[in-house]
């Protein structure tokens, strides 16, 4: 009877070594599964909206891949045309557009300033900002640069906005575009000019929160430039012919 009753107290310590084990390698085999590889996040995907979706847009349709409006936002012909692009560049056609498919788009420096501002998939609204200050910006960009890539234009917009927001300047549009020897457009008379769709579009973009600058508060072209003291400003990307500075 004692023998029998050791017996079944191995067989259940045996077991519950057994059951530990187990659940041990259960455990283990679960971590595994809820830790994959690291897969990237989604930059852009359907949904999203605004300046950046536009110029993917645009580049796809110069492309061939994309036939529908350049109107920012990202439906379903966007993703088709995303994983058409895809699928003839190697890439996993997701209809995502991520940091390969940015890459092989050319958007490095989108992809860039989309993770700087940690955006989601759509640009930030609810400035304050009048339709006045939304003209004169556009009137701005196109006297300033209006033979750059859309993208520039965004840029020199964001630019005027930064130094808005910066305790080094005035705290108005106006205040700083008039600023004197600020803008060269305004000592040439170039600010007179009415500014083109594209132009106040990209004023529209800028305001709406997109910055290609990572916050640059100045910008020239080297080739024309004539101060030595811009040149001494800490370059931080380059678009176009303009040298983005802070």
């Amino acid at each position: 009877m004692k023998k029998a009753l050791k017996m079944g107290v191995a067989c259940v310590a045996v077991a519950a070594v057994g059951c530990a084990t187990a659940l041990f390698q259960m455990g283990h085999t679960s971590d595994e599964v809820a830790a994959p590889p690291y897969v990237q996040t989604a930059v852009l995907k359907q949904g999203a909206s605004g300046g950046e979706v536009k110029e993917l847009q645009r580049r796809l349709k110069q492309w061939g891949y994309y036939n529908g409006a350049v109107d920012g936002i990202y439906g379903k012909a966007t993703t088709e045309a995303v994983k058409y692009f895809q699928r003839k560049n190697g890439l996993t056609p997701d209809g995502i557009a991520g940091k390969a498919t940015f890459e092989a788009l050319g958007m490095n420096e989108s992809a860039k300033a989309l993770e700087n501002q940690g955006n989601s998939g759509s640009s930030s609204s609810g400035s304050t900002y009048t339709s006045s200050d939304t003209y004169l910006l556009a009137k701005c960009i196109y006297a300033e640069a209006r033979g750059e890539s859309y993208m520039g234009q965004v840029a020199v917009g964001a630019v005027i906005l930064n130094r808005v927001r910066s305790s080094k300047f005035p705290n108005t549009i106006s205040g700083v575009i008039y600023q004197s020897n600020a803008f060269t457009a305004v000592t040439d008379g170039q600010i007179n000019l009415s500014p083109d769709k594209t132009a106040l579009n990209a004023a529209q973009d800028a305001i709406n929160g997109w910055d290609p600058t990572y916050g640059c508060l100045y910008y020239y072209n080297p080739a024309v430039a004539t101060s030595s003291w811009i040149f001494g400003r800490e370059t931080v990307t380059t678009i176009g012919k303009h040298v983005f500075a802070i």
